[in-house]
């Protein structure tokens, strides 16, 4: 096959003045690098093709592709992340991962929860902060976990989004709603384990490929997997391999995670964030359809080399779950 790579090399973004938190979800070379390898390595043709802007300039000038392997996550708005897939679907060109409306809904993370509370699963109380007048009235008690809305990377999570005192809460969301420019989402806070489940596949299809319990070093920022924490994750954090035969909050985080995934119909591969309470309990907290693709340091990788499961595979499996949904499609 043809496969075209989109991409937004964060590089080029911190060359045109961008921060290194502002680029913070962009890929580095090696990365692009490791993806064209893969792809070449699986019997594929790899046509670099970059951003948003130069894959409608490749459009317009009549490029085409069998496939095009999308890793990219747009600059600005909520529907960032569904902006490339939103353009191939205009040309009728098949891509990896998830579709506009998937792309859109599940970057903001407030309404993703409500879809997932509305299909019976477990996820933290929270609410939406637009305004100082959304921090008066909450039904749940502090402590509270504060995060943006519509980030990923750890943007915006650092110590300080650990809210102990209803009276500090509403402060504290206005200075993130001023860096960040959009809502705050406000959750109940949970002190139990972390994990991050690694899934593959579509609908059906989909299938867990293991489990990371998140273990936080003596110097990292304690109150979550943070921006920080992340950036200097060989010094702050502690990757281990959750056992679900012999662990039933790990086997509980595998159940609720998968099923999260096909509620919010994400395709061909990615993570589900997991946090338990005091008791073990596993609650939803994210979902990342389109996880980041380091082979050293992005968490689906690092995934894969604890269950020895070479790059190449991990490539193979997004693109296979890829190929045989587009084609059983096609046959409709």
């Amino acid at each position: 096959m043809h496969i075209g790579l989109t991409y937004d090399l964060r590089s080029e973004y911190l060359a045109m003045g961008y921060g290194e938190e502002e680029t913070a979800e962009f890929d580095r070379e090696d990365t692009i690098d490791a993806l064209e390898a893969a792809i070449r390595q699986l019997g594929h043709e790899c046509d670099r093709i970059g951003n948003a802007r130069r894959l409608m300039e490749r459009l317009v000038r009549g490029h085409r592709w069998d496939m095009v392997f999308n890793i990219a996550e747009g600059l600005r708005g909520i529907g960032r992340e569904a902006q490339i897939p939103a353009i191939l679907d205009v040309y009728g060109i098949a891509y990896t991962f998830s579709d506009p409306l998937v792309m859109s809904l599940t970057l903001h993370k407030g309404m993703t929860k409500r879809v997932i509370r509305d299909a019976g699963l477990l996820t933290p109380d929270f609410r939406i902060v637009s305004g100082k007048e959304d921090t008066v009235q909450f039904k749940f008690p502090p402590p509270y976990f504060i995060k943006p809305v519509a980030e990923g990377s750890g943007k915006g999570i650092n110590d300080k989004c650990m809210v102990r005192r209803k009276e500090d809460l509403p402060s504290a969301c206005l200075d993130l709603m001023a860096k960040f420019g959009q809502p705050v989402l406000v959750e109940r806070c949970l002190t139990g384990r972390e994990f991050t489940v690694g899934i593959t596949g579509t609908g059906p299809d989909a299938t867990v490929l293991g489990t990371l319990e998140i273990l936080l070093l003596e110097h990292a920022e304690k109150a979550a997997y943070s921006y920080m924490n992340k950036e200097r994750y060989e010094e702050l954090v502690q990757y281990r391999l959750a056992e679900p035969n012999s662990d039933p909050s790990a086997a509980a985080a595998e159940t609720l995670a998968l099923r999260s995934w096909q509620v919010l119909e994400c395709r061909d591969g990615g993570r589900v964030d997991i946090r338990c309470d005091e008791n073990g309990q596993p609650y939803f907290l994210e979902v990342n359809p389109l996880a980041g693709l380091n082979p050293k340091r992005s968490d689906l990788p690092i995934l894969c080399s604890h269950l020895n499961m070479p790059y190449v595979d991990l490539i193979g499996k997004i693109l296979s779950s890829a190929i045989t949904r587009v084609s059983t499609d096609k046959q409709l």
